[in-house]
């Protein structure tokens, strides 16, 4: 007997009921699912980006405060400001995922992000009020990373809520080229801004991601109930006969009766924390972050001190040049998340990648100073491992533990899943900086003994997840050529991530 059609409430065809939607949204001609999925996508790939945008000015301006900007002087000083900025941002992620699966997503992000660029200027204040008190600037950072955090966990939540599937790997690999595009952004808008004073690096950055907050405030629609449809349909869809397993009645509850909200109940950390995968994932992310957050905030520096074809260049030039190791960065997160979708192996991809970053790595520290297009191209091929296998876990490997079917579809863990495993590895993020301001006073050679290290511990971490992995790749290929063998067609199978064994 063929199956009834689903009811016409989780159809993404139906037209929505606009009573829960934003504000900005009600103002706007009714929409399609797909234009929704599409505005969600271009929201939070534009909030992120100013995220990152509004981290890359302490990078930028290094070189202008340890040249003429007591207390700063001493590169570990500088080193101070950013691990207060990440301490406080990784010990912030916490709370923020724990508040982000309870409260109002939009209004959660909106606010984190109208408050943190208020807290980014605070910091290019110092500039104009002729502050040099190492403790002001230490606070300022302390203020921004723990309003910085609410972002994260928001937004991958968001693009989680609807989004799900086969291709979730590549989707969100796209979409994650967002921290690039941010740190490209940052950058040349905090060198363009440094001919006027270093303060504006900051202030410029944190209007900019204010704004972005307005747009978010009136147009985000977090959930897909917001705006009158039901929950994201599984992709790909099949046919009416088969929808992966997901009946009318189990979307009738998660849907929370068109509230805008859902309505599952959120899950605690020690719950998130027994998802099989969460913890393995969240201490590779550590060393993973560590290397990738190095240079996020030392690159330019380390451009700025290294002749490069035999001239030194200056700080913006140096700014301007280290935007191509993010350029790099896009492409490792577009490439991990679609071969992590072909071979259903998400650890299996990140440790490959983590392991080619180690000699990808020396060979940019030892050949990137022979002339301009050696160290582009070594930069930019440092920048795909390095940034690819983090962009993965951060974004696909998050929203797959978050709905991971231990929870049995009776939980919200997206928010709080991300910020363990971001949030760990925000823990990683803030001591690589802060080591390497001590460790550069003996030679970069040692920073990047310490950045290979931290790649091939981040790998190793994930052995037992590639083991499993591989052994499933084997399986699904000999059960794939007995079905070729058989006359069978295959019928696909969904990322056999963490499967419990």
């Amino acid at each position: 007997m063929t199956k009834p059609p689903p009811p016409a409430m989780h159809s993404p065809e139906r037209r929505p009921r606009l009573s829960d939607a934003p504000l900005g949204l009600r103002a706007l001609p009714s929409l399609s699912y797909n234009t929704h999925r599409a505005l969600v996508l271009g929201l939070t790939f534009l909030a992120y980006a100013l995220y990152h945008a509004s981290r890359k000015p302490p990078s930028i301006v290094k070189r202008e405060l340890a040249r003429s900007w007591p207390p700063f002087a001493d590169p570990a000083l500088l080193g101070a400001t950013d691990v207060a900025f990440l301490t406080s941002y990784s010990v912030g992620m916490f709370v923020a995922g724990h508040l982000g699966d309870r409260l109002d997503l939009r209004r959660f992000l909106a606010s984190g992000m109208v408050a943190g660029g208020a807290a980014v200027a605070l910091f290019g204040a110092g500039y104009f009020l002729a502050l040099h008190s190492l403790a002001f600037y230490v606070a300022a950072q302390v203020i921004a990373g723990l309003l910085q955090s609410t972002g994260w966990p928001s937004v991958v939540a968001i693009v989680g809520n609807w989004f799900s599937g086969r291709r979730r790997g590549l989707i969100m690999g796209i979409w994650n080229a967002h921290t690039s595009v941010g740190n490209i952004a940052g950058s040349l808008v905090a060198a363009a801004m440094l001919g006027y004073g270093w303060g504006w690096s900051f202030v410029v950055p944190g209007g900019l991601i204010a704004l972005g907050g307005a747009l978010v405030f009136f147009f985000l629609a977090p959930y897909p109930q917001c705006v009158g449809f039901g929950p994201a349909p599984i992709e790909p869809v099949v046919s009416e006969e088969s929808t992966d397993g997901e009946d009318s009645s189990g979307s009738s509850s998660a849907a929370g009766g068109g509230t805008g909200k859902d309505s599952r109940d959120a899950v605690g950390i020690l719950k998130a924390l027994a998802i099989p995968g969460v913890v393995i994932f969240a201490l590779c992310l550590f060393f993973a972050k560590l290397v990738a957050y190095t240079f996020l905030y030392w690159l330019p520096f380390y451009l700025s001190q290294t002749p490069i074809g035999g001239e030194h260049m200056s700080a913006a030039s140096a700014g301007y040049l280290s935007v191509l190791f993010d350029v790099g960065g896009i492409i490792g997160g577009i490439l991990a998340g679609f071969i992590s979708d072909q071979l259903n192996a998400r650890a299996t991809t990140a440790a490959i990648f983590m392991y080619l970053a180690i000699p990808s790595l020396f060979l940019f520290h030892a050949y990137g100073s022979i002339s301009k297009a050696t160290n582009i191209g070594l930069m930019m091929i440092s920048g795909l491992f390095v940034n690819g296998p983090y962009a993965l876990i951060t974004t696909a490997v998050s929203a797959d533990l978050g709905t991971h079917k231990s929870l049995k579809g009776d939980s919200r863990a997206l928010a709080t899943v991300t910020a363990i495993i971001d949030g760990t590895g925000s823990l990683g993020a803030a001591l690589g900086p802060f080591l390497t301001g001590f460790i550069s006073r003996k030679g970069w050679d040692s920073v990047f003994v310490m950045l290979a290290l931290c790649a091939f511990v981040a790998a190793v971490l994930l052995s037992s997840l590639v083991k499993t992995e591989i052994r499933q790749i084997i399986l699904r290929w000999r059960n794939h050529s007995n079905n070729m063998r058989d006359g069978n067609a295959d019928s696909g199978v969904q990322p056999l991530l963490v499967e419990e064994s």
